[in-house]
């Protein structure tokens, strides 16, 4: 829904020049782009220039578009909107504000550039008709020397999209057969000025199309690469498939589209890369006419703790069963908790969607959760789904919330289209959707608002792999371009020399403050508390607290940030204000001294606060609670420790 649209008309240059520029609003942002024995552009900011693409084409069976391109028009114009966001997990108001040339070529197509105060995109667009193959598409990407990007490296196509962080300089990374999935994080030193800047790489709007994947091009630049679409399969198990003949081809589609913007957000201050907006401002509006039944929300969850409820009131075997199930209904209950996720184990088989487990008496689940207001979501394999799409009606007919679908480990044209699949059948029929073993968002969820989340992430189910080092980046790269299911809440805390964790006592590294920190500063339009209910009663004013905060938000204001180090934030739900704030490992402590000054004035606020103690460095799991009154213009000091947090609210 567009709250205000101011569109400036469009001119036509008829007699085009070989080069075209495209300013941001603001002046600040600029593309350069060229049209000569291929179509490049140059992205600078002021003074400084800080990407070359030497190359932009998509080579089609029978031609190749930006090859030897002949121009033939270019329309011009600018775009400010503000449009209202249906679920937000940042922002409810988000500015579209954009200048943009279409470069009109000889051959019935043309490339889109959109310049953005906060970056650059492009697209291709084609009007051929019928329909064509896309045998591949080139981005050829130079950053000015000593530029070091962060990575998620893979060998293949094939990932679970789980892969930690490797921080490298571009000149040192070889072709080697290694390659990273989007996003990435580029950091950038402008050949003018010296002025260091941070570049979010990554897509949208994508449909009917492969991810994008970037590899070396073995002199120090990057260049893209995409999974060819399969074609037939073989069995691999009850949750994969083997791919047995792939197309020539990465992509057979229509000849008249729009193709998936590939798109760089671009700042010299970190906190504009947390707080971006391009996907959403990048994506197809929503397709869903009536989204009233859409409810986010957060999620009791058991495989983590291993279904493990004990203490002096569960007087019943507990594990994957009815009483243990209910005892968790009756726990998200208690705390206002929307939905019960039932993972692997509540079928009789993986293969087979319809017979429960009769341990577990899924309906009887299900007509308990309604009783007490607790939606339930069902655990699914991709590959059950695919060969049972018919389920969604019978879940429907169940009374069935949500799906939490998995293994998926691809991101082929194919599998892609598997996605919209799923989205479009369990909208028609009511169902909420939580992708696992999935690549990122990028735009799906804005036309499906029922898909409200994503995991793709190095999160807390990998234990031990999971560091907070690692994941003082997820506000910058994964989570920067969409929801992000990294299922927080563990109530064992531990400093990285001492982890130790099984299932059932799961535990986290970090501090108990970080940790319930992760609530405010990750977004996710599904939030899990991983841990278990008896480890939430036996410590009530950190589930109280965890439990009050909302996954939608009004407003939201990052308020300190540096990649890969800390990230402080301060997030709007109604008249309260949540701050969360994490770090790494990297030094003993961290003190900041924020304003409050995004407070109404002239009023007094009741914050209760959680910090780290004087102790967390050495036992995670101690900190201290804090309440206090505050009021716009007052200064707040937070103090981390290493692999520590600090949150509160305030009413």
């Amino acid at each position: 829904m567009l709250k205000s649209i101011i569109l400036i008309a469009a001119a036509a240059i008829a007699v085009p020049a070989k080069n075209v520029t495209v300013t941001s609003p603001d002046g600040s942002v600029r593309a350069l782009v060229s049209v000569e024995d291929e179509v490049g552009f140059t992205v600078c900011c002021g003074n400084d220039t800080v990407f070359t693409s030497n190359g932009i084409s998509m080579i089609l069976r029978d031609r190749t578009l930006g090859g030897n391109p002949v121009l033939k028009s270019v329309r011009t114009g600018s775009v400010n909107e503000t449009s209202e966001c249906l679920f937000p997990i940042s922002d409810a108001s988000v500015r579209n504000d954009y200048n943009y040339a279409v470069l009109n070529m000889k051959g019935g197509y043309s490339i889109e550039f959109r310049a953005f105060d906060e970056g650059i995109a492009y697209r291709f667009i084609t009007d051929f008709g019928g329909s064509v193959e896309v045998l591949d598409e080139k981005l050829s990407a130079s950053f000015p020397h000593g530029t070091s990007a962060v990575l998620s490296l893979t060998g293949g196509f094939k990932t679970s999209y789980e892969q930690p962080y490797s921080k490298i300089k571009l000149e040192e990374f070889r072709h080697n057969g290694q390659m990273s999935y989007l996003p990435v994080l580029f950091n950038v030193k402008g050949t003018g000025s010296g002025t260091e800047y941070s570049i979010l790489m990554s897509e949208a709007d994508l449909r009917d199309y492969p991810c994008m994947f970037l590899k070396s091009d073995g002199k120090g630049g990057l260049v893209s690469v995409f999974p060819k679409c399969p074609l037939s399969f073989g069995d691999d198990g009850d949750r994969s498939v083997r791919i047995l003949e792939e197309a020539h081809y990465i992509a057979s589609t229509s000849g008249t589209r729009t193709y998936p913007w590939r798109f760089m957000v671009i700042s010299d201050n970190d906190r504009d890369i947390a707080s971006n907006h391009m996907v959403h401002n990048l994506s197809s509006p929503c397709e869903i006419s009536d989204c009233s039944w859409i409810r986010p929300g957060k999620v009791s969850w058991e495989w983590w703790n291993g279904a493990s409820v004990y203490g002096p009131d569960v007087d019943f075997e507990s594990g994957f069963n009815l009483e243990t199930y209910k005892y968790f209904i009756d726990f998200a209950a208690e705390y206002g908790i929307e939905y019960l996720l039932m993972d692997e184990g509540w079928a009789l088989s993986t293969r087979d969607p319809y017979t429960p487990n009769p341990r577990v008496d899924v309906h009887e689940i299900i007509r308990y959760g309604k009783e007490k207001g607790v939606g339930v979501f069902l655990w699914l394999t991709w590959l059950t789904v695919e060969n049972n799409f018919d389920l969604f009606k019978t879940f429907e007919d169940w009374g069935i919330a949500g799906v939490k679908i998995d293994f998926m480990d691809r991101s082929d044209q194919w599998m892609v289209n598997y996605y919209e699949r799923v989205a479009k059948e369990a909208a028609d029929h009511k169902l909420l959707v939580d992708f696992h073993g999935s690549f990122k968002p990028a735009g799906l969820e804005i036309r499906y608002p029922n898909v409200l989340s994503y995991e793709g992430v190095l999160g807390m189910e990998q234990m031990g792999g999971c560091k907070p080092d690692n994941s003082l980046y997820l506000p910058f790269i994964r989570n920067a371009v969409g929801p992000m299911d990294y299922t927080p809440g563990a109530m064992i805390s531990m400093q990285p020399e001492v982890y130790r964790s099984e299932r059932p006592n799961s535990a986290s590294i970090g501090t108990r403050a970080y940790q319930m920190a992760l609530y405010t500063v990750f977004k996710s339009g599904i939030q899990m508390l991983a841990d278990s209910p008896t480890m939430y009663y036996r410590n009530p004013e950190c589930t109280e607290f965890i439990a009050s905060v909302p996954v939608i938000w009004d407003e939201s204001k990052v308020l300190e940030a540096k990649a890969g180090e800390y990230i402080i934030v301060a997030r709007r739900s109604g008249e309260k204000w949540f701050i969360g704030a994490i770090c790494n490992g990297k030094e003993r402590e961290r003190v900041f001294t924020v304003s409050l000054g995004f407070l109404d004035k002239g009023r007094s606020y009741s914050m209760t606060a959680f910090e780290d103690s004087v102790n967390s460095a050495r036992q995670a799991m101690d900190y201290r609670m804090k309440k206090t009154s505050v009021e716009s213009g007052d200064s707040l000091q937070i103090k981390m420790v290493r692999n520590g947090g600090w949150t509160a609210v305030l009413e």
